[in-house]
């Protein structure tokens, strides 16, 4: 009785049932004609959801739209005629003359359109691009891209800033704290080194200043990240260029919205990836090994004490302190890792990132030296009244040369690594103190060259290379400090005339230097970037004089365009040996 009741309650189990024991013709004519209604009813109710949801879910991207156009009305710019917005003007000149254009006009924010639903909002005055910085903490998504398909996934190069807050705070931390204080001990072998390539090149010929300055930079931050496994690795050069050629390509291969599969440049692009990546781990455990030897042949390297005796007897830190350093930066890069994370994904965004910006920054002072000798002999003179009293194999005091600090500064603020800073806020909309209220999605740009080339920000020579900006001038010193008969030449006959005693400017006091970035997402490694070239340049210039190749031509504005990478003019510069 109970299984009749159950059967009569489902129709279709009932019809079955039926069917199945009716023996009449009419049995395959039934079912087929139940079936067919069936399936057109289950179509027509999954094409109505389907239905359904794409009109929501397109609705909701019209709102969105409606209310970007909306709120992008009120934020001033020149006039959009065209359905592609203002793509057409940049296709013609350069992003940065457009805005310099554009700024003149409507104000310090202004707006661009790059299609119909991709707004640009540049900002140019210093206070509130101050604000905007702290407030944008987001980077853009196509810059995550470009690093996660060149290197893999990272936790310091994604765009939302959530997820990489923890890892950046933790780095900042640690470096301040540790690495800092033994930034001066790799720069003299990397200094050595270099010197060594150097003489090899110019043996066949001068030296390109762009490409002289991106071996510098690279052997410097392996050196400082790698230590004496990095000068000894014998796949160096080939790492080197391999690492330019993967990031040369990221930001092309990544401008796709879905993974070009079908390219056979992609998958070779992808095999040089792969290649990058396996040299990487090479170095790492390389690397390791070297670190484990040296603490198997000292164990008392975690000593303090030992290690006090030690340095104090030698007169420079020991192998095992630097190894310690080493171990302990690569931790801080590589540890902590998440299951989705590349393994060497930010050692690789790290050089890659470090050699682009640290080789543009040297290639530009190298510039600046040769096209202002007198800067170079007053940086000169610096260095050996900085060296006065010390040991022939102290590391350089940077921090008694303030105009060798202050050229480093300079020569980033004249040159800037790139014609824009970009940021976003990819959640919320951010309303300036202005009152401008811009839309959450909207690229922020501020025109670095622009907001570091205003005259209201740095005088009237805000043009022009002049160290000076970051100096200011204290009482005169006395004149037995600047008579010395240890220095004779050149370097006393510049010290006798600067009568005057000058001290560093804290660079980021002026919200109009902007090098590298401010706010949420500055760069965390200024301090120890321009701690490190200082160095660098402090040993370098005690030994040789950098002039321009006789025949070779300098230009005082570069060519520049809106990309990552930019076209510098490069002169070809030679070393000269100093004879003291």
């Amino acid at each position: 009785m109970k299984s009749c009741t159950t059967t009569a309650s489902n129709p279709f189990l009932s019809f079955l049932l039926q069917t199945w024991n009716s023996g009449s013709c009419d049995y395959s004519l039934e079912t087929s004609r139940f079936l067919r209604d069936y399936a057109v009813w289950e179509i027509n109710a999954f094409l109505w959801i389907s239905l359904i949801t794409i009109t929501c879910l397109l609705t909701h991207k019209l709102f969105k739209l409606f209310k970007l156009w909306t709120q992008a009305c009120k934020i001033p710019g020149p006039p959009c005629l065209s359905f592609y917005g203002h793509f057409n003007i940049i296709s013609k000149q350069s992003l940065t003359e457009l805005l310099s254009d554009s700024h003149g006009e409507y104000g310090s924010v202004v707006k661009l359109w790059l299609g119909p639903t991709q707004l640009l909002v540049s900002i140019k005055d210093p206070e509130l691009v101050k604000e905007m910085l702290l407030k944008a903490k987001d980077k853009l998504p196509l810059t995550g891209k470009a690093f996660r398909l060149a290197f893999g996934r990272s936790t310091l190069f994604t765009s939302s800033f959530d997820k990489v807050e923890k890892r950046r705070e933790s780095l900042a931390s640690k470096l301040n704290g540790r690495l800092l204080d033994g930034a001066n001990v790799i720069p003299t072998k990397a200094v050595d080194c270099i010197m060594a390539k150097l003489h090899q090149i110019m043996g066949k010929g001068s030296i390109d200043c762009k490409m002289v300055s991106q071996h510098m930079a690279f052997t410097f931050l392996g050196a400082t990240i790698f230590g004496d496994t990095f000068l000894a690795w014998s796949k160096a050069t080939i790492y080197e260029e391999l690492l330019m050629m993967v990031a040369k390509d990221a930001c092309f291969w990544a401008s796709y919205s879905v993974t070009p599969f079908w390219e056979r440049g992609f998958w070779r692009y992808q095999r040089l990836c792969t290649k990058l990546k396996c040299l990487t781990q090479d170095l790492v455990q390389q690397c390791s090994k070297s670190y484990m030897l040296y603490r198997y042949m000292d164990p008392v390297s975690h000593n303090e004490t030992a290690n006090a005796g030690m340095e104090a007897t030698v007169g420079s830190k020991s192998c095992s302190s630097i190894f310690l350093q080493d171990n302990f930066f690569l931790q801080v890069l590589n540890g902590h890792l998440n299951s989705r994370e590349e393994p060497c994904g930010n050692i690789m965004g790290m050089m890659f990132h470090g050699c682009l910006n640290t080789g543009g920054l040297i290639s530009n002072m190298l510039m600046r030296l040769v096209t202002h000798p007198e800067i170079q002999h007053k940086i000169y003179s610096e260095i050996i009244m900085a060296g006065k009293g010390s040991g022939e194999r102290d590391q350089p005091k940077v921090e008694k040369m303030p105009l060798l600090l202050a050229t480093v500064y300079e020569s980033a603020r004249v040159m800037p690594a790139g014609p824009l800073l970009q940021r976003c806020s990819l959640k919320h909309d951010l309303r300036l103190k202005s009152g401008v209220l811009i839309p959450a999605g909207a690229i922020l740009v501020v025109p670095v060259h622009l907001v570091q080339m205003d005259d209201s920000s740095w005088g009237n020579d805000a043009g022009k290379f002049n160290p000076y900006h970051f100096l200011s001038k204290t009482e005169k010193i006395s004149g037995s400090l600047n008579m010395d008969t240890s220095i004779a030449g050149p370097a006393k006959e510049l010290l006798d005339k600067s009568q005057s005693s000058f001290v560093l400017n804290d660079p980021n006091e002026n919200p109009a230097f902007l090098p590298f970035g401010s706010g949420a997402r500055a760069c965390i490694f200024q301090k120890f970037v321009i701690q490190g070239i200082a160095t660098l340049f402090a040993s370098l210039l005690e030994q040789h004089e950098v002039t321009l190749h006789p025949g070779s031509k300098t230009y005082a504005k570069p060519l520049t365009n809106d990309s990552i990478f930019q076209n510098f003019p490069s002169p070809e510069i030679v070393f000269v040996r100093r004879n003291n």
